[in-house]
């Protein structure tokens, strides 16, 4: 596997943000990720739970996929995937059932992050594949777009709880 320079490290990271902000376009959680091999981007992807209706439409997940088909294996051996958000448990188990050897994430999720928050599934030695871990590469903007994004959800239920109660008081007005 060929070793990354800290420059390559940035800038592939920052490919994965790009994914991420795609995401947030769509109203979907902004995580992104992409595959890189021999120093070149074999898969992309970013949420798509909400547009496909389907749990599995992780970041991770479709970045493995695309990386699969392009390289024509399962097995990502010489490869690193870049992520802006801890995997969960289901992308840490499609990162070891690729056989994916080096991890790069930017933010922690310590609500559903089992690399280092909850559990350390990518090293746990009990498994027979461990995957080196780096993290903190775009750790401020990748939080930063999380918590931005989940901010407005929070206001956008605000708004609506609002009218609704504007609504209910307007429709009794009328009536009596």
């Amino acid at each position: 596997m060929s070793k990354l320079s800290s420059n390559q490290e940035l800038y592939f990271m920052s490919l994965a943000y790009e994914e991420a902000k795609k995401a947030k376009e769509l109203g979907e959680v902004p995580i992104g990720a992409v595959v890189v091999y021999k120093n070149q981007v074999v898969g992309r992807g970013y949420n798509l739970r909400e547009r496909d209706q389907n749990a599995t439409a992780h970041a991770e997940v479709i970045a493995i996929q695309a990386a699969c088909q392009t390289l024509k294996s399962w097995r990502l051996w010489d490869c690193q995937l870049f992520v802006t958000i801890e995997p969960c448990m289901m992308c840490s188990g499609a990162i070891l059932n690729a056989q994916v050897p080096e991890v790069y994430f930017g933010a922690r999720d310590p609500k559903a992050g089992v690399v280092q928050s909850l559990y350390q599934l990518l090293s746990d030695q009990r498994l027979n594949h461990q995957v080196e871990i780096h993290e903190g590469l775009f750790e401020k903007e990748a939080g930063q777009i999380m918590r931005d994004f989940f901010r407005e959800i929070r206001n956008r239920k605000k708004v609506r709880k609002k009218i609704n109660k504007l609504v209910e008081i307007l429709f009794k007005f009328e009536y009596y």
